[in-house]
């Protein structure tokens, strides 16, 4: 057992949710967020306290905050060029340059079992809400 699974958590209803949100939008029209933090106190990861599906970059880029790390599964349908529809499911690396040292590190120990147990094919890292704007084209070419 890696020392990343002894020391952070999963709730079973987070492992449930995970597992909901990622099957449930592997066939998706329009693009699915939710956002999860790492409980400073108790090192569990969980859904933010809002629980709230994103379906739309500009409104999940609003609910970031300014000075704290996230980790975002998003499920962005793609027509490639042939006309089929791809949906990536991947899981965004939200770390502002302005957070500190603690948090950086928290959730840079956290970030591959986080990627393991939400089962996301791709990791893209984001220092700012901004960049969302470059989520389309980053997983175009990823295609």
């Amino acid at each position: 057992m890696s020392s990343e699974s002894r020391l952070y958590t999963f709730s079973q209803e987070t492992k449930d949710h995970l597992r909901k949100f990622r099957l449930g939008t592997s066939r998706a029209r329009d693009p699915q967020a939710v956002i999860y933090l790492i409980d400073k106190h108790t090192k569990e990861i969980r859904q933010d306290e809002e629980a709230t599906v994103y379906q739309s970059l500009d409104e999940l880029a609003e609910d970031l905050p300014d000075h704290s790390p996230r980790f975002v599964l998003l499920s962005y349908p793609l027509t490639l060029p042939s006309g089929r529809l791809s949906v990536p499911y991947v899981m965004l690396y939200y770390l502002p340059t302005t957070c500190n040292a603690e948090m950086r590190m928290l959730y840079a120990s956290a970030k591959e079992l986080m990627r393991n147990t939400s089962e996301v094919t791709r990791i893209i890292d984001l220092e700012s809400a901004e960049e969302l704007e470059e989520i389309p084209e980053k997983l175009g070419q990823a295609v």
